[in-house]
């Protein structure tokens, strides 16, 4: 496969990698998390609330294996990477952020011709051989890796380390153009909202976008991404996209949105509407993915309005 001609390309080479506000902010207790390769399990399982916390300001976002991201700075040991599909108004590179230099590939190969396998669950194994019982890398819902081979339960999938094996089982095969998942016709809101069910129970983690942990704002950026729609990365910056919906007029996978002054200030949470008056939502640190209903008092009275970004389906 070709090398790509842009030498500032890379791709993560880790199953999560999680950029930093500035290098060198980390905790020995995130070790885990900075390695290559990382351990999410082991970075989030001994943490208490108050460990949690203290990540609130220190941590950008979250970024899958296999994504492309465009290096900006080294800084020693450290990497500043650019995430274009992560959208943030006013960065027309996408949002940057600091994770150690070994959670990047040295240069980008071009995959582009083979077809894609993203994992549907909310995390998958990866195999270093077809029969092998135990897994090398765990790695989350939303991972696009391109397949090689596609043959057997397991499919052999391209990482920068070279080639993995996955359960066919764990993931959906997309056309090599994803032609299949662009088309915003072709997703519903109720789709949307079944997708979203699975991590129910799953705790929040500051500047989460995997299957490991969410924020508000990465839980729905991620399931608009699942569906091929890009929407932008944060809360506020989601608040602005979309069609404004009425509140009588709330179908399921639109966006609620929530503000500091009962509602006039500035946005700070996001959740989804799922129909029947609920909501899903991950709502903060110490607690997990729930839904509840959109009358929710702490909720009801920050209301800052809705937004919707697929189209209604014609009724039958």
């Amino acid at each position: 496969m070709p090398k790509t001609k842009d030498p500032a390309l890379r791709q993560i080479a880790v199953s999560v990698a999680t950029l930093w506000k500035e290098p060198g902010l980390s905790r020995s207790k995130d070790r885990p998390s900075l390695q290559n390769p990382a351990d999410l399990r082991a970075w989030l399982a001994p943490m208490n609330t108050a460990d949690k916390l203290w990540l609130v300001g220190k941590l950008e976002t979250e970024v899958l294996l296999g994504t492309q991201v465009k290096l900006l700075e080294v800084r020693n040991d450290w990497a500043k990477a650019a995430v274009a599909e992560q959208g943030k108004p006013g960065s027309p590179d996408g949002y940057t952020g600091w994770s150690p230099r070994s959670q990047l590939s040295d240069s980008l190969t071009d995959y582009s011709a083979c077809p894609v396998a993203m994992v549907i669950k909310p995390t998958a194994m990866l195999y270093e051989l077809a029969r092998d019982q135990d897994p090398a890398m765990e790695i989350s819902f939303g991972t696009r890796l391109p397949v090689v081979l596609e043959e057997g339960p397991r499919w052999a999938v391209a990482v920068p380390q070279g080639i993995r094996w996955v359960d066919q089982t764990d993931v959906l095969r997309e056309a090599g153009d994803r032609a299949a998942m662009q088309q915003e016709s072709a997703v519903t809101g109720p789709q949307l909202v079944e997708t979203a069910r699975q991590f129910v129970g799953l705790p929040y983690l500051w500047a989460g976008t995997s299957g490991f942990g969410f924020d508000c704002s990465g839980f729905t950026y991620s399931l608009y991404r699942f569906y091929g729609i890009a929407i932008p990365r944060d809360a506020k910056d989601q608040e602005v996209a979309g069609t404004k919906v009425k509140p009588e007029e709330l179908q399921p996978g639109d966006l609620l949105f929530y503000a500091h002054n009962k509602g006039k200030g500035q946005v700070h949470h996001v959740a989804m509407y799922i129909g029947e008056g609920r909501m899903i939502h991950s709502p903060q640190t110490g607690r997990t993915v729930e839904i509840i209903p959109v009358s929710t008092p702490e909720y009801s009275a920050e209301f800052a309005g809705a937004r919707r970004f697929i189209p209604l389906k014609p009724k039958a």
